[in-house]
């Protein structure tokens, strides 16, 4: 009997090695064959996506603090006042951007038309200066804010990135554009991480096809249009949103080229790659390949114990945890609600907690699909867990509904969170194809109090999820 279970040892171990000598081989001769579509189809267009996310990551702040500039009382109520001691606002222009580090920040009245700065008034801004053409046409956006790259009014060399959003008094009226401004040293900065990362060469074009953001180590053509063998395409690469394309060039190299509109800046991203870097390392990996299939032949039967081990608590993670958006499942709430309340028991400590409900998602799924709709309910959860701390809990407790649980938080520095979420998923906007979405929530809140159930906790936070609804949705309501 032993020795059979050594033969079948031995067998399996033998089937194993052929199979991953046989996958091995197939795969180079099939990575050799078609690296070069996967170049210029696949790893250059990730390159640009992961630049572009890392773009609208940055931005995000920046648009959150200017959406909070633009709903605070003081801007408005200084403003209805008759824009009474200037200085006033260069001090708050000025703790915005110590506060944040930005490089500037600002406020342009629609009354006076000055255009109000950290040091003071820079000038009144008119209609016939063309610098100036950005606040006029910003003024009439039909969205809360548009982001930019001008040159700094208060240094003309600096070329930087504004976030305009539009200020409205309590009437709904417009009067003025508020926001920040952030240095383009971070894009450039990126650039340079991505180009030493991957070798690839990679910078921003205009619409005009003149080079606007490169590297340090960018090479000297000021035009793509002057790129050896590129005459051609030209056209198509700076009126198409994305392009991948190749092209020899003289000296025998194979240039592949990957294009991408940014909208926010209204220029191109080129990630350019020379050659196949790729050839010798798919020769290597090959090898490696083989020697791994040998040390894996060995192991093959202690692989598998691990692995049943490793299913076990994949299985666990699928029940606890919700599939779309990686919240706590409402299954085992209850469970991390007690050891919360036991903890808050021993530390004497006040839990809170919100529901927070999407409004009008019906209508979102409805006119934009399923699809896009649990596009919605990811970046809800997303931006929820970013203005939350480790220990709290973020739940999905229904279809659009998000529960969360505040440990050791009371319910006035709960409120702020909420707030702070409120805002930024108000702020965030959704691309639907050629369609723009923004989004609004309502909350509930509740503070636990002494011998207090969760049902009941839960049940006068719904009441007060209930008041926000019937109080004109986007907004948050206590329990009483």
């Amino acid at each position: 009997m032993q020795s059979r279970k050594r033969l079948y040892s031995v067998i399996i171990s033998v089937i194993v090695l052929l199979g991953f000598l046989a996958t091995s081989l197939i795969g180079y001769f099939v990575a050799r064959d078609s690296i070069a579509e996967r170049l210029q189809q696949e790893m250059l267009p990730l390159t640009s996506d992961n630049i572009y996310s890392e773009i609208q990551r940055d931005l995000l702040q920046p648009v959150l603090i200017s959406s909070l500039m633009a709903n605070d009382t003081f801007a408005i109520d200084w403003v209805a006042n008759g824009e009474q001691d200037p200085e006033r606002m260069q001090r708050y222009l000025a703790q915005i951007q110590d506060k944040y580090e930005t490089i500037t920040a600002f406020f342009v009245s629609e009354k006076s038309r000055l255009y109000y700065h950290p040091e003071g008034v820079i000038k009144r801004v008119s209609e016939d200066e063309p610098e100036d053409e950005w606040y006029f046409r910003a003024r009439e956006m039909k969205q809360d804010y548009e982001i930019n790259i001008d040159h700094d009014t208060a240094d003309r060399s600096r070329l930087s990135i504004f976030v305009n959003y539009r200020v409205e008094n309590r009437q709904g009226e417009f009067i003025g554009l508020i926001g920040v401004g952030l240095s383009m040293e971070s894009v450039v900065q990126l650039i340079e991480n991505y180009q030493r990362r991957y070798g690839r060469e990679i910078y921003f074009v205009n619409r005009q096809g003149e080079v606007m953001l490169q590297s340090s180590q960018y090479s000297h053509e000021l035009h793509i249009q002057n790129k050896e063998g590129l005459d051609k395409l030209f056209t198509r690469i700076l009126t198409t949103p994305s392009a991948s394309v190749s092209f020899e060039a003289k000296n025998g190299n194979v240039i592949y080229l990957n294009s991408r509109l940014v909208p926010e800046f209204d220029w191109f991203l080129i990630v350019e790659q020379v050659n196949d870097p790729a050839s010798e390392k798919v020769e290597a990996a090959l090898w490696i390949n083989i020697l791994v299939s040998l040390a894996i032949s060995i192991v093959v039967l202690f692989i598998a114990h691990l692995a049943l081990r490793g299913y076990q608590g994949r299985l666990e993670t699928m029940a606890t945890r919700d599939k779309l958006t990686g919240a706590a499942s409402r299954q085992v709430f209850d469970s991390l609600f007690e050891q919360a309340l036991a903890k808050s028991r021993r530390n004497q400590q006040t839990i809170s907690l919100a529901l927070i409900d999407i409004d009008h998602f019906k209508q979102v799924n409805d006119t934009y699909g399923h699809q896009h709709g649990d596009e919605v309910l990811e970046a809800v959860a997303r931006i929820i867990k970013l203005h939350i701390r480790k220990e709290d809990v973020l739940c999905r407790w229904g279809g659009e509904e998000f529960l969360v649980m505040f440990t050791d938080c009371d319910q006035a520095h709960a409120m702020q969170r909420i707030e702070a979420i409120r805002l930024a998923i108000s702020a965030w906007t959704f691309h639907f194809d050629d369609t723009r979405l923004t989004v609004t929530v309502s909350s509930g809140l509740s503070e636990l109090a002494e011998g207090e159930t969760l049902a009941t906790l839960i049940e006068r936070a719904d009441k007060a999820l209930y008041l926000a609804k019937g109080d004109g949705r986007n907004c948050i309501k206590l329990a009483e």
